[in-house]
């Protein structure tokens, strides 16, 4: 019985081990993505060859005995009944993954092959068309934007100093000055209403502190992202004794005041965490900086003749002032918690963007390089030609970009992106490549740099881990040396989504030469408002 239960499992597993869809050795239709699983199938195939060697050898022992312990036959019975049932499942599964994932993979080579080709025969506006699209659209659009801004920081500025006299100042957050960042203070916003995007740190009051953990320090699965530890008196990060020990009467601190134990409110920093940790919540952040920003406001609002307003309630740092005349300015002021003495911060979400930060839960805070991107533009218009044309192409693109959303809809595709392709391109062509003349030929550059980034569903971040870095960025070594950060990780996980943005960029490369076309026949008879685009 023993013997002839041995002899159908060493047939089994000889039929598994060289079926040709398990161990396939000459099989060309296998994914080359799966080469790393192949590997470890021949790895159990040599270890099964071994174990079918020894299980002959006990075979061959066996028929020289007469009888063996009732023990060990049960114990060969049940490994032969698993091993029998482990293989077949793996051969069940093996043919579902080869049959079901090559025919997505092929459907889906033929999809972007049929995508690809829509570039074909496709013409971008020549350097007139262009030229004239920019003088007259482009310029007109953005003629009031120093006034705009010149206004917005000079509101922030007096709205922070009422939010701070507001607060107490023993237990409520430390907030800091204003920093400008973004498109509009980068030259090159063209959407409209014009908006403003200023970034707000803030800090615990003592004995608290934020220490700081990006991705790349703390091994986690959300790239991109970080956490915001707080602590507190009682622990050992904390850096101070005098909270744990009983000083004399005569004895102080010097690094608190007398009244340190009365200032330390652990209630107060609890409700900015998230629930049972001591990681700072970006949205219980976000109500407290919604509920000061309403207070600060109710303090100085008789001093303003116009309303103040919030623009959109998944949104609390975004402000709207609406003048008596009719005229809208909006802004975004947003908390952010500076990391170590860089200029990186940890923001809880990117106010303009029309991508949804879902994948972290609300105690991964959005790493942004937003002022070092700013330096970066800044100190490279110097290298360049005096009339480039570095930041007409990103108009005009992102020009052509929201044009298409409002007619397909948003997608996987964000201006970031766009400004990503730019900085980019900024490094890998000579400076003398970026004259004004050349308007055509660069802004056709970010179109295929931009289709073959979409093609490979891979598209690097400009500062992470980009070892070109220019030394005036100054950007800290741990993410100047550390993996690239692919910024179209999404695409990979979801299909769809990946789909749909693919079709818009090519809806948008067909509709280019339409609109710019339109837009500049408009311009001449509607110079007397300039507001109407």
């Amino acid at each position: 019985m023993q013997a002839g239960i041995f002899k159908v499992f060493l047939v089994v597993i000889t039929g598994i081990v060289n079926h040709p869809l398990l161990f396939p050795k000459n099989n060309a239709t296998l994914p080359a993505t799966d080469e790393h699983l192949l590997q470890k199938m021949k790895e159990h195939e040599e270890n099964i060859k071994s174990q079918q060697l020894q299980l002959e050898l006990l075979m061959n022992s066996e028929e020289s005995q007469e009888e063996e312990p009732k023990t060990d036959i049960e114990a060969w019975d049940f490994w032969s009944a698993l091993s029998m049932a482990i293989f077949l499942l793996i051969e069940i599964w093996r043919q579902d993954f080869q049959g079901g994932n090559t025919q997505d993979h092929g459907k889906e080579e033929d999809e972007l092959q049929c995508l690809g080709n829509a570039w074909q025969g496709v013409s971008l506006p020549n350097k007139t068309m262009l030229a004239i699209f920019y003088d007259q659209y482009i310029r007109g659009a953005i003629y009031d934007t120093t006034k705009t801004r010149e206004f917005v920081e000079g509101f922030a500025d007096d709205l922070l100093e009422a939010l701070r006299s507001v607060c107490n100042r023993d237990t409520d957050m430390e907030v800091e000055d204003s920093v400008c960042v973004g498109s509009t203070y980068e030259n090159w916003r063209v959407n409209k209403p014009l908006v403003c995007d200023l970034i707000v740190p803030f800090a615990p009051p003592e004995p608290y502190h934020f220490k700081c953990q990006p991705w790349v320090t703390e091994q986690s699965i959300y790239p991109g992202y970080g956490t915001i530890r707080v602590y507190g008196p009682d622990d050992e990060a904390a850096g101070c004794v005098c909270g744990k020990t009983k000083l004399g009467e005569d004895m102080l601190c010097l690094l608190h005041s007398q009244d340190f134990h009365v200032k330390k409110n652990d209630g107060d920093m609890d409700l900015l965490c998230s629930k049972n940790s001591n990681f700072l919540s970006t949205d219980r952040v976000m109500k407290w900086f919604q509920t000061s920003v309403t207070k600060a406001w109710s303090k100085i609002s008789h001093k303003y003749e116009f309303d103040l307003t919030f623009s959109h309630l998944n949104s609390p740092g975004a402000l709207r002032v609406k003048f008596k005349s009719g005229k809208v300015i909006s802004f975004n002021i947003t908390p952010v918690v500076q990391y170590e003495d860089s200029d990186l911060y940890f923001i809880s979400h990117f106010p303009n963007s029309t991508e949804l930060y879902t994948e972290a839960s609300n105690i991964h805070w959005i790493l942004s390089f937003a002022v070092y991107e700013r330096r970066f533009l800044k100190e490279i218009a110097k290298y360049l030609p005096a009339n480039s044309c570095h930041l007409s192409c990103l108009q005009i693109m992102t020009f052509l970009y929201s044009k298409q959303c409002h007619l397909t809809g948003p997608s996987g595709l964000t201006t970031y992106h766009l400004k990503t392709v730019l900085l980019h391109l900024l490094l890998s062509r000579p400076s003398s490549d970026w004259n004004i003349v050349m308007l055509e030929e660069r802004l056709r550059d970010m179109f295929v740099s931009l289709e073959k980034s979409l093609l490979e569903k891979k598209l690097n971040h400009f500062m992470v881990g980009n070892t070109k870095l220019p030394h005036f960025v100054n950007l800290p070594e741990i993410f100047h040396y550390t993996e690239p950060l692919n910024l179209f990780r999404t695409f990979v996980l979801n299909r769809d989504l990946y789909q749909k943005t693919l079709a818009m960029f090519y809806e948008m490369l067909k509709n280019a030469s339409v609109l710019i076309n339109e837009y500049s026949m408009q311009i001449p008879a509607a110079n007397g408002n300039k507001s109407s685009h």
